[in-house]
């Protein structure tokens, strides 16, 4: 393709350099408008300017891309209402054997979670618990922080719902879920070992510090929590509290314990971040204050009975009371049971908290059922966007409720953002800027050679933490697939997955690589009474390395697929 008219390349080259600005820096001083905004200016300047047709821009945006993120989305949202998250923090803590053994857990069970459910969605969720973990155990958070963020991303690359970037290259290449997965999860395995064993090197004396040593210096740091508080604490999504949630009675988001007072309070409190990518600065700030204040509500409200009188002397029950200690209030919350209850009534309570609860079991299993069918529908190569979108209406058939409250929880901005991001490359693509880049790279970067398979994983890593690694697959992807296409078939599918491993572990190279290690370096930094500032340095001393070395070794084992 040759060079577009030259106010074309230069107009166009204006609008994609805003959008990427946008992108990579949303908090700029002179326009702080985040990502989602920087994606649509990007979008409405390639049409202003005509760089593209309104026609052409419309036709830019992929609408399988959109449906299979919306449809993941909202699997999520109901997997996390259905306490999946919770079960997986137990996992972490359940008969731990010392603070290595704590290390390995993290990075298992976020490398499996992540390739479930994201990268982002497995950050949010397990950030606040893992830093209650290393504080309860009196163990640096660092390590811990640093396995949640690197193992999420290199977990994510096994499966096209990973990431947004597996979401393109799956749509795009036509893979399949099962030759996805086949291709890239032993890459995934080694690549999780081989990053626990650098950081068990890393931060092997950290670790070995003995436990008396532990306990002697647990005094000067934040606040150790109870272990009740850490085997409990609920990841649920961010959302304002209604009235409603205070002032009625059974939550209708009935999940857990079904009449426990506190749990639906706190479940009403959280915000949503299932398959958040977080693209959005914006998102990722409302989340992580949301979660703030769920984590204020949790740690500092006690509920104590006490004896309510009234002036004119008649014996009223006890009243169930909620003191929170950062308001110095107390808000009636339910009357408790009369002390006097005949035996019938309590029967009958009885037999209603049984039946909610085998509700809530049966509800539990829909969810888990109705996902692992999703799951074995895109493993059998069926449409992966209409798999996701038949799952996520199944599941909001079965809540039996009106789906605009689970709805409200979808990052929206997030598949604006794709949407801006669709229209913008293919706006710059149109200028013949990267054909011609790519004309001068593809003779020495063809996949047939392990020369060039090197110098196409420089490529995508240093783009990837340059352009940011969706961008990168959009504008590389159609083009490494053309030239590994000319060496045969096999070739062509072999690039696609070359293209998704790389593109997904150089997130971990910088502390701006990915979305995921912003979520976990906010999260940590802005959690109250056991926060930790992860500072960009500390996390490219460690990223550097393990970014070559697991790319190198995982390159080694998709490359011979």
């Amino acid at each position: 393709m040759a060079l577009a008219s030259t106010d074309k390349v230069v107009l166009g080259c204006i609008a994609f350099t805003i959008f990427w600005v946008l992108a990579v820096f949303p908090s700029v001083p002179f326009m702080p408008v985040g990502r989602t905004a920087g994606s649509l200016l990007g979008a409405m300047l390639m049409v202003l300017f005509r760089v593209m047709t309104p026609e052409e821009a419309y036709q830019a945006i992929d609408l399988p891309i959109l449906g299979l993120l919306f449809g993941t989305m909202v699997v999520s949202i109901f997997l996390e209402r259905a306490d999946m998250f919770k079960y997986l923090g137990s996992a972490l803590a359940w008969r731990s054997r010392g603070s290595k053994d704590l290390l390995f857990r993290v990075c298992l069970v976020s490398a499996v979670a992540s390739a479930l459910f994201t990268n982002d969605t497995c950050c949010v969720v397990l950030t606040e618990f893992i830093l209650k973990l290393a504080r309860q155990n009196n163990l640096p958070p660092q390590p811990f922080l640093l396995a949640l963020a690197s193992s999420s991303n290199i977990g994510s690359s096994a499966t096209p719902i990973g990431n947004p970037q597996n979401l393109v290259i799956a749509v795009q290449s036509g893979i399949t879920f099962g030759q996805f997965l086949v291709g890239v999860f032993p890459a995934m395995i080694v690549g999780v070992v081989t990053n626990t064993c650098i950081l068990l090197c890393y931060f092997w004396r950290y670790l070995s510090v003995p436990e008396k040593d532990q306990e002697g210096g647990a005094a000067a740091g934040p606040e150790v929590v109870a272990d009740e508080e850490v085997t409990s604490h609920r990841f649920t999504p961010a959302q304002m509290s209604h009235a409603s949630s205070v002032n009625g009675g059974v939550d209708v988001d009935c999940i857990s314990e079904p009449i426990r007072r506190t749990d639906s309070l706190n479940r009403a409190d959280t915000l949503s971040m299932r398959s958040r990518s977080y693209n959005s600065e914006g998102d990722i700030q409302v989340a992580i204050r949301s979660m703030r204040a769920s984590s204020m509500s949790q740690e500092m409200v006690e509920v104590s009975t006490v004896c309510d009188r009234r002036d004119d002397g008649g014996g009223a029950g006890p009243r169930k009371m909620t003191r929170t200690t950062s308001h110095q209030r107390s808000v009636i919350i339910e009357d408790a049971p009369e002390a006097d209850a005949d035996d019938g009534q309590k029967g009958k309570d009885g037999d209603d908290v049984k039946e909610k609860r085998w509700k809530v079991l049966v509800w539990k299993s829909a969810v888990y059922l109705t996902t692992l069918g999703m799951l074995v529908a895109l493993l059998m190569g069926l449409n992966m966007s209409w798999s996701a979108i038949t799952a996520a209406l199944i599941l909001l058939a079965l809540d039996f409720t009106d789906a605009q409250a689970c709805l409200e929880k979808v990052s929206y901005s997030l598949l604006i953002f794709f949407c801006g991001m669709f229209i913008t490359v293919d706006g710059f693509n149109r200028t013949g800027i990267p054909n011609a880049l790519w004309e001068l790279v593809e003779p020495h970067s063809r996949i047939d050679s392990a020369k060039g398979t090197a110098l196409l994983a420089v490529v995508i890593l240093v783009l990837s933490n340059v352009a940011s690694n969706v961008p990168t697959v959009l504008l590389l992807g159609s083009r490494v697939a053309a030239s590994a296409a000319a060496i045969s078939p096999e070739s062509q599918k072999k690039a696609w997955l070359i293209l998704a491993w790389v593109s997904t572990v150089a997130g971990n190279l910088t502390l701006l690589g990915s979305a995921a290690n912003l979520i976990v370096c906010e999260q940590a930094r802005r959690a109250q009474f056991f926060g930790y500032n992860l500072t960009f340095w500390s996390h490219l001393r460690f990223g550097l390395p393990s970014t070559i070395i697991v790319t190198a070794i995982g390159l080694l084992i998709v490359a011979s697929y």
